[in-house]
């Protein structure tokens, strides 16, 4: 063309979760039967959704309202419903209606927030970076995304100096990303390092944005905070939505919670400017907005979320038991959300390590795809080849250590009972190659 039409950011739309599924079912069309790891998705898993919300949302679908356009930002009660859940939250920050803003998921209000940054105001992330924050932020800017590490010798949780260097020495840098409980880690951040992060931004002037989809998957004995109640008088975004925890994946329903928007006039214009975007949409799907007071207003909701945080800590009980007394790894189990990271340690993969595959031609394929990838997507496809089982590799979260990334998902207790001991075997077989 005779100008190029292509996005500077284009080459880092990349979401390794789902990039991989191309593969598998390659490998399965081969032959291979699959068990999909890969995704977070309760439902195809096979989680029943609980009957009492099911008859909400059949009762719903007879109302007509339910079938309409709602507000641009969405349904009125709904915004009004939940700003009065984050009021009552005793010394947190005071929101209205007003500054709620839904979003069809959050992987929609996650690429309309970068998308509507100016190109060289970059947001500090955590690495192991979820794939949808990373892929937006480095699009936007055009750059690699920035990062700061989470330590796996420390739990997973943030190096708050690392932080506090990051952004003294990059002035570019506008705003800081938390994910608690975090995607792929499962760490749940305590309320000290959450000051610490607030001082920095303080200190800098910065906003803070918080991916708060697991934040009702939080593991007994956990702490467990919301954004307004951490954030002090910092301007922030945090990230709610239905995915994870009705669960409703496939409802796309999410919204964002802007926090101490008058405390920063440049803030409250791009605040105002997620909003003008909006409009060009219309709207987000209203039947889901409409549940939302009828599920979280049920007695039977709390109950509801406690029993489901119990399983997945439960579950991942068992995961972490599968790898124990394997030195190769790390395997720290997880506060919250549904995940288990597991870390190959320093110098125990190679690119001549491999696992047995009885179908010719799916060793063959394997074969050919391994050339001329990291070591730990080099382990995970011969996983596939072999056993079927389909992990993310580590290197596809924006991270510079190698390893995997497993769900807590399967509802199948012999099932899944197979799938940690699978991986646990694999990896003693693939390193003893």
């Amino acid at each position: 063309m005779r100008r190029s039409i292509v996005h500077e950011g284009a080459g880092n739309l990349k979401y390794e979760i789902r990039e991989i599924v191309t593969v598998a079912r390659e490998i399965r069309a081969l032959g291979q039967p699959i068990t999909w790891e890969n995704i977070g998705d309760p439902i195809e898993k096979g989680e029943d959704i609980a009957p009492w919300i099911r008859d909400i949302l059949r009762g719903l679908v007879d109302e007509t309202p339910s079938w309409g356009y709602c507000d641009t930002a969405g349904v009125p009660e709904t915004r009004a419903f939940l700003a009065d859940i984050v009021n009552r939250r005793e010394g947190g920050a005071q929101i209205t209606p007003d500054d709620l803003i839904f979003f069809n998921g959050i992987g929609d209000a996650v690429a309309r927030v970068y998308g509507q940054l100016k190109r060289e105001a970059r947001i500090l992330g955590p690495s192991p970076a979820y794939s949808t924050h990373s892929s937006a932020e480095a699009a936007h800017s055009g750059y690699n995304h920035v990062t700061y590490d989470l330590d796996p010798y420390n739990g997973w949780l943030p190096n708050v100096e690392d932080i506090r260097n990051k952004v003294k020495y990059n002035d570019s840098i506008a705003g800081i990303l938390i994910l608690s409980p975090d995607n792929p880690t499962g760490v749940v951040w305590p309320r000290e390092i959450l000051d610490e992060i607030v001082k920095i931004a303080q200190e800098h002037d910065l906003f803070l944005i918080a991916d708060e989809i697991y934040s009702h998957i939080v593991f007994p004995g956990q702490p467990h905070m919301h954004m307004s109640q951490w954030v002090q008088d910092v301007p922030g975004i945090a990230m709610r939505g239905i995915s994870k925890e009705y669960p409703w994946p496939g409802g796309r329903c999410g919204w964002i919670e802007i926090l101490n928007r008058g405390k920063d006039d440049n803030f409250g214009t791009f605040a105002d400017s997620l909003l003008a975007a909006k409009r060009l949409e219309v709207c987000s799907t209203t039947l889901p907005q409409m549940s939302i007071p009828r599920v979280f207003g049920d007695a039977r909701y709390p109950l509801h979320l406690a029993r489901r945080a119990r399983m997945f800590s439960d579950r991942a009980d068992q995961a972490v038991a599968a790898f124990r007394g394997c030195d190769a790894v790390i395997v720290n189990k997880p506060g919250g959300a549904f995940y288990l990271t597991v870390m190959f340690k320093e110098g125990v993969l190679n690119n001549k390590q491999t696992l047995p595959i009885a179908d010719s031609v799916v060793r063959e394929r394997i074969e050919e795809l391994v050339k001329n990838v990291s070591d730990d997507k080099r382990f995970v496809y011969y996983l596939m080849g072999a056993t079927g089982i389909v992990v993310v590799p580590l290197t596809g979260f924006y991270c510079a250590h190698p390893g995997f990334r497993v769900t807590l998902l399967e509802t199948d207790d012999a099932k899944r009972a197979w799938i940690f001991k699978t991986l646990r075997e694999s990896i003693d077989q693939y390193l003893a190659g």
